[in-house]
């Protein structure tokens, strides 16, 4: 499904390399892991998939079901069945939670040569996949994010992705501050979007996320290249002794 072949990129404003080289290929059905230091290139790697402006490919490519996706831009490949799920997801005030998902819903649709949804099956769709994450109904109805907790941001992310149902889910760090109850629910709804014609790339620093979301494949990223790749126990090996013995062996 998803295909990266010989990677470079670097920061637009200051020309900074921040991906050297990366290859990378994700299967449907697969459920990839990608792990590594603080500086190695993991979130930058998860906006250039999403198509960010201030990131320049200057080599190779990106190949999305065999097709390039370097051209499209972040639009085009929400429409393709694209998401990527943020870190720190933004507030957008003024803008009605419920709104937002129902624009982005008929957008989608409307890529796929769909009708757009009625208001009652929109509505229904919308608390019934609210029900499965332990959202309030009524938290949908303010901004986007604003006044939401960490947890909350996570869990409306995750509704986004439910509603949308993308074909490569990437999310960038998803567990970052979640407590224990908030990381389980959203590792819930993670796995409940596992699929034979899904992607899932999951960005995370820690064993502890991949002991909810189990992956297929796990690959160690360092100085913007993948330099290994195993299985699930792999993650367990970097919990269990770092980085720095697989870093020393790539050298």
């Amino acid at each position: 499904m998803l295909e990266i072949k010989n990677l470079h990129a670097r920061i637009a404003e200051s020309g900074t390399e921040i991906i050297r080289g990366l290859n990378l290929t994700v299967k449907a059905g697969e459920v990839a892991a990608i792990m590594g230091p603080n500086g190695s290139g993991k979130s930058t790697l998860s906006y250039i998939l999403a198509g960010r402006d201030d990131y320049e490919v200057t080599e190779g490519d990106i190949l999305y079901n065999g097709e390039s996706i370097l051209e499209m831009d972040p639009a085009e490949r929400a429409a393709k069945g694209l998401f990527l799920a943020f870190q720190y997801p933004m507030e957008i005030p003024g803008v009605a939670t419920m709104e937002f998902l129902k624009v982005a819903m008929n957008s989608q649709r409307k890529a796929r040569g769909e009708e757009p949804l009625k208001i009652p099956d929109f509505i229904k769709r919308v608390k019934d996949a609210a029900s499965t994450l332990e959202m309030d109904f009524n938290m949908l109805k303010r901004p986007v994010n604003v006044g939401f907790s960490g947890g909350e941001k996570k869990r409306a992310e995750i509704l986004q992705m439910k509603l949308l149902e993308p074909k490569l889910c990437v999310l960038d760090e998803t567990d970052s501050g979640l407590d224990i109850d908030a990381l389980k629910i959203v590792s819930d709804g993670v796995n409940a979007l596992r699929s034979p014609d899904r992607a899932i790339i999951v960005i995370t620093h820690y064993q502890r996320l991949l002991d909810h979301i189990v992956p297929d494949t796990v690959h160690v990223l360092y100085k913007g290249q993948v330099i290994k790749s195993g299985d699930k126990s792999l993650a367990l090996e970097l919990e269990e002794n770092g980085y720095a013995g697989i870093i020393e062996e790539a050298a």
